[in-house]
């Protein structure tokens, strides 16, 4: 998810300090992104040099509060409006992890598979237990948006599942296969069996 504009979708509801956006940040996202408040402030200062927030001073305990510009409102409704594509997000760490596996010598790229699905299994057990505790009926937004983020987090471990399995096949249909034994000559075994 980019910061910068889950930052300005923030703001755009109202000032904020940072503490508040990254509580306020977390809290939207199921707490599944946690932000490092070096995270928060270096972001804030960009889109302040880009003129997308102006800190409007401090608040009664000294904090500094951002409000977010037209400039801002601007980029973050381009942002909603715009579709993401796959070339925008970033690499994909365990398909480079899978490609790499098949081509290292050495090592068992289906016991690779092996390990990452049990992984994504449990995974998969612990967020759809998650699913089936959470209330029918969300209490409030912060609810509605943790849903979202659990159901699209379940959606791509049962994904990864399926590609585990498509690749687990691939790299068995793709092994070579073993040497044959070599067959003993004929003269030989015509000779043992005399004996």
């Amino acid at each position: 998810m980019s910061i910068r504009h889950g930052l300005l979708a923030l703001l755009s509801q109202g000032p904020r300090y940072g503490y508040q956006l990254r509580a306020e940040f977390e809290s939207s996202t199921g707490a599944t992104w946690p932000l490092n408040i070096g995270q928060v402030y270096s972001t804030l200062s960009r889109l302040e040099r880009d003129d997308f927030v102006t800190r409007v001073g401090a608040d009664g305990e000294g904090r500094f509060v951002y409000r977010i510009t037209p400039a801002g409102e601007e980029d973050v409704r381009r942002w909603f409006a715009t579709p993401l594509v796959r070339s925008d997000r970033p690499r994909d760490e365990l398909a480079i992890k899978l490609a790499m596996a098949v081509t290292t010598p050495g090592v068992d790229a289906a016991r690779v598979v092996q390990v990452q699905r049990t992984a994504t299994l449990r995974s998969l057990q612990d967020l759809t237990r998650l699913k089936a505790d959470a209330p029918a009926v969300p209490a409030d937004q912060g609810d509605r948006a943790w849903r979202l983020v659990l159901e699209s987090m379940i959606f791509q471990a049962e994904a990864e599942v399926r590609w585990l399995d498509h690749c687990e096949s691939y790299i068995v249909r793709a092994e070579p296969p073993a040497p044959a034994a070599p067959a003993e000559a004929p003269a030989r075994a015509d000779e043992e069996a005399r004996r």
